[in-house]
């Protein structure tokens, strides 16, 4: 029994080249600062081939998140998400995991088992290619994920969903320092805005 779990892993460690082997650590790393249990915060500019575009803010805390675009500010618990729409004065209450809240969040769910891995240098950092593999069934086809060389930190990414390129270009990224109560909605500045609960 031992022997067949030993040659199942060797079977597996071969099928990986060393590119690969060290694009899914470079990519670990990179991933785990901007959803590690320390946080993060980071200014983002998003544009679905010119379709759409945004510009924001966001923090990440494990499930808890804080943005701010030019529409919106949200604060999400990890239980409650709430969604102040300044325009329209009227606060969105959502259950914290609905799609509801965000028509592109569905289309952007990611499970790092689903790619293939491969890295290369570029001038201005490493570019993290992933590929969907044959059998996953998410909507992310593939990824570019260009990272700083020395910190792994994010700075541009590339989201393939169906034949759809997405650009989103990352800045003031900082790992660590985030506290529990930036995810806390602050009621009593909402308190003359509309509130409609959609949970």
């Amino acid at each position: 029994m031992c022997l067949t779990v030993c040659l199942q892993m060797l079977c597996v460690g071969a099928q990986e080249s060393p590119n690969e082997q060290q694009a899914r650590r470079i990519f670990n790393l990179a991933y785990n600062q901007v959803f590690g249990p320390q946080g993060a915060t980071l200014t983002y500019d998003v544009n679905i081939i010119g379709i759409y575009k945004t510009h924001g803010t966001i923090t990440y805390k494990g499930k808890k998140q804080k943005f701010v675009d030019e529409k919106v500010n949200t604060w999400n618990d990890g239980t409650t998400a709430y969604m102040a729409y300044r325009k329209k004065k009227t606060v969105e209450i959502h259950a914290a995991n609905s799609d509801k809240k965000d028509k592109y969040s569905g289309k952007f769910k990611f499970q790092p088992d689903d790619f293939t891995y491969h890295i290369e240098k570029q001038q201005n950092g490493l570019l993290l290619t992933l590929k969907q593999k044959k059998k996953a069934k998410g909507n992310i086809k593939e990824v570019k994920a260009l990272v700083d060389a020395k910190s792994f930190a994010p700075m541009r990414l590339r989201i393939k969903v169906a034949f759809v390129w997405t650009t989103v270009k990352i800045s003031d990224f900082h790992s660590g320092g985030i506290t529990d109560d930036m995810f806390v909605f602050p009621r009593d500045k909402y308190k003359d805005w509309k509130f409609v609960d959609k949970r």
